[in-house]
């Protein structure tokens, strides 16, 4: 397993209950997991939008006896690494090699494949199925939807949101939707936790990609698969919900006993039409 910063705090976060404020820390830190065991907390009140007491009271919740322990226990289990190397890099290769630690994460996630396997077979059996992301996921449910419907017969995109939303939501649940996967990802809009909510209310089953497991949409999410985004550029990247995506999508495949028949029904179609230039 990964010694990584994010991976050790996912594992420290993971094995106790705590509540939605508590969990809005936990995120900060693992979206900072590198600078976490260094946070005042201050920092990390401000870095979370929450209270000072707030953070007290999240570690204590983990069993240290305040911040100050939690803080000096990361410290200690932090491996030694060298600034140096670090410094090798500038903030470009810094943000890459960033992601390359998102992605070997997510496949240390995925060796155990158990929850992507439950995932692909939810989705293949959602007919329709709709497929969830606004504002900065809105990319990423737009390409899985575009792959998607050239094996799944009726795919839904909800990039949109508003007050028709809900409608959307229901025209999929009457059709014979039974579930909706959702792409969530920072700064995460009110919307899709309140779409969340409404989609489970009407009896939809959540699969989320979320870029951590104490995303606000955890609450709302049925099945909830973690890839972390990079956040050393001024606008995140988001390279391993990305590939989580297709990991989804192959997953489906698998339980679409006529997917590679429609792939090849979509090339021969796409040959005699001219479609791509070869």
């Amino acid at each position: 397993m990964s010694d990584s910063p994010a991976a050790r705090l996912q594992q420290l976060f993971e094995s106790h209950r705590l509540t939605p404020t508590q969990r809005r820390i936990a995120h900060s830190m693992v979206r900072r997991a590198a600078d976490a065991p260094f946070l005042s907390s201050v920092e990390l009140a401000e870095l979370a939008g929450v209270s000072q007491p707030s953070v007290t009271r999240f570690a204590v919740a983990l069993g240290f006896d305040g911040y100050p322990a939690l803080r000096r226990h990361l410290r200690e289990v932090a491996p030694a690494e060298s600034e140096a190397g670090k410094d090798a890099y500038n903030e470009y290769q810094q943000a890459v090699q960033a992601e390359i630690e998102n992605l070997r994460h997510l496949s240390e996630l995925l060796a155990d494949p158990a929850a992507v396997e439950r995932a692909g077979r939810l989705l293949a059996a959602s007919r329709p199925l709709p497929v969830l992301g606004l504002r900065a996921a809105s990319s990423q449910a737009r390409g899985f939807a575009y792959f998607a419907a050239k094996v799944h017969p009726d795919v839904r995109l909800l990039d949109e949101g508003g007050t028709m939303l809900a409608d959307r939501i229901d025209a999929a649940r009457r059709a014979g939707a039974s579930a909706l996967l959702c792409f969530a990802l920072p700064r995460h809009p009110k919307e899709v936790v309140e779409a969340l909510a409404y989609a489970r209310s009407a009896g939809l089953t959540v699969v989320t990609v979320a870029d951590s497991a104490f995303a606000p949409v955890a609450g709302h999410s049925d099945l909830l698969i973690p890839a972390a985004v990079g956040t050393g550029l001024a606008f995140d990247t988001a390279c391993a919900p990305m590939l989580l995506g297709r990991v989804l999508l192959e997953a489906m495949c698998d339980d679409l006993p006529d997917a590679q028949a429609r792939l090849e029904e979509f090339d021969a179609r796409a040959a005699a039409r001219g479609l791509f230039v070869e």
